[in-house]
């Protein structure tokens, strides 16, 4: 790798490999240590082309989420199956991954600034700014800079823009996939809430097990398929549809009686 290599966003290489190699050690027994971390499907992540990839996810935490899966992913690559033994996998990180966050997360601090450079494509809201409901235009500068990292390589969206369970997905992110035409992955996460505060930062309790489920790419006919019919299509595999509340709901009743 030059000394002086950039990826498409201006990042030097070199400093990113550092910054995700860094943060990669610091955060490796929140998933192999006093937590740990149960991984299903991983090995489809070996099959997909190396751009245009779209992951999309449901949202527990800012940031540990999508560590979580800069370990997965990478772990994945270098041959460990639903794994992340031996943090050694990120001695050489694919560094076209990126993934998409509010830019006022991603300016709230030294560390997220520094965890920014790792990847981060940082977006304006248009629903929400700072703690108030807002109503704003989608910027066409950052659908361009979605567009350019899904030219590059891989994107982590998480459709739902928020951390609440069980929220529509937002529209925006059907539009894109129509649009740009990406193979599309779902991931489901789950037990991160019960070991992080909001953030993904604070640890708030240990010998947590989390669980991440990599999917296969969803079957889009992206000439015929309605921005609705994929806004379906997502919220049913990242099992965040209102069938899926219900389940839950109904679960929780029989196991109380």
């Amino acid at each position: 790798m030059g000394i002086f290599k950039r990826n498409t966003f201006g990042h030097n290489l070199l400093l990113k490999t550092w910054v995700i190699r860094i943060l990669g050690v610091l955060s490796h027994q929140r998933f192999n240590g006093f937590n740990k971390l149960k991984i299903d499907g991983s090995k489809i992540l070996r099959d997909l082309p190396e751009h245009n990839v779209l992951f999309i996810s449901n949202h527990q935490t800012y940031f540990a989420d999508v560590v979580a899966m800069f370990h997965v992913f990478n772990a994945s690559l270098k041959g460990r199956d639903d794994s992340v033994k031996n943090v050694g996998y990120l001695w050489r990180p694919k560094l076209n991954l990126y993934y998409v966050a509010a830019k006022e997360t991603m300016r709230a601090g030294l560390l997220p600034k520094i965890m920014a450079y790792a990847g981060s494509i940082s977006i304006e809201r248009t629903w929400r700014a700072q703690g108030q409901n807002v109503n704003r235009q989608v910027k066409m500068s950052d659908i361009s800079s979605i567009a350019k990292a899904l030219k590059d390589g891989w994107v982590i969206t998480f459709p739902q823009g928020t951390t609440t369970p069980y929220k529509p997905v937002r529209k925006g992110t059907a539009h894109i996939i129509k649009h740009y035409k990406p193979v599309v992955v779902p991931v489901v996460i789950d037990g991160f809430r019960r070991a992080y505060d909001k953030k993904g930062l604070r640890v708030k309790k240990k010998n947590i097990v989390q669980h991440m489920s990599i999917k296969a790419p969803l079957n889009i006919d992206y000439d015929n398929d309605s921005i609705d019919d994929i806004v379906k299509k997502i919220e049913i595999s990242i099992e965040q549809h209102p069938s899926f509340l219900k389940v839950k709901k109904r679960g929780d009743v029989l196991n109380e009686a």
